[in-house]
């Protein structure tokens, strides 16, 4: 498939990837989370939410932490104007020739189970906002925990009764993470329930997409740099 729009699944799996190349980068270095936290002047918690694509931490700490690793000119590059049209005069643009086309090709990660969470995180991001902006919903959510806490399964009681305390104080993040805690509660989650049927159709679509393989482009390079993917 090929998009010039980044969709908010393409774009949490983009963060997931970045921040996965950064924690792989960090490690080939040698740097452990305290050293790398330390020198980057945050916290390891939001070390760890970096390496694990979390869209909270802002840019400038990202920034900090790719040019620490020595990556920070990829961002450079996007935030220069190699991307601008030559000058009027020049020569490449009295040029005949087609420009170019950067074009950046992006898939989901062939394990399985890495897809099936990143729709997991995808549609219970779309119910946290839906649920933020209405109270009756997390009222709904909170009524059918409490329904299955009386009629489900005893092994997953410990997960709904957190759940019951998740509603009530707002705490999401601790549902939106990477951790294999975040995984289990997403796996018992009522707040998926009150998703309306279009917007989870919309992020399963999204998902198929993914899994196909999606490529970003259409941006004419008039500077000579030639066909790039990635990925």
């Amino acid at each position: 498939m090929n998009t010039s729009k980044v969709n908010p699944v393409l774009e949490r799996q983009l963060l997931l990837q970045l921040g996965d190349r950064l924690k792989r980068l960090r490690k080939a270095q040698g740097l452990g989370t305290v050293a790398m936290a330390e020198r980057a002047g945050i916290t390891r918690n939001t070390l760890r939410a970096v390496e694990s694509g979390d869209p909270a931490p802002s840019i400038g700490t990202y920034l900090r932490v790719m040019s620490l690793l020595g990556v920070s000119g990829e961002l450079a590059l996007l935030a220069g104007d190699v991307m601008q049209p030559p000058p009027a005069d020049s020569a490449a643009a009295r040029s005949r020739r087609a420009p170019p086309v950067v074009q950046v090709s992006v898939s989901a990660e062939e394990a399985r189970h890495r897809l099936q969470d990143l729709q997991s995180i995808a549609l219970h991001e779309e119910a946290v906002r839906l649920a933020k902006a209405d109270p009756a919903l997390v009222q709904q959510a909170r009524e059918t925990t409490t329904r299955w806490l009386a009629t489900g399964d005893s092994r997953s009681a410990s997960l709904w009764r957190e759940w019951l305390n998740i509603l009530g104080a707002g705490t999401w993040r601790k549902v939106l993470g990477p951790t294999r805690h975040a995984q289990q509660l997403r796996q018992a989650s009522p707040l998926v329930t009150v998703l309306p049927k279009e917007a989870r159709q919309r992020i399963l679509e999204q998902v198929g997409d993914l899994r196909k393989g999606i490529e970003l482009g259409g941006m004419k390079n008039r500077r000579g740099m030639g066909k790039a993917r990635g990925g």
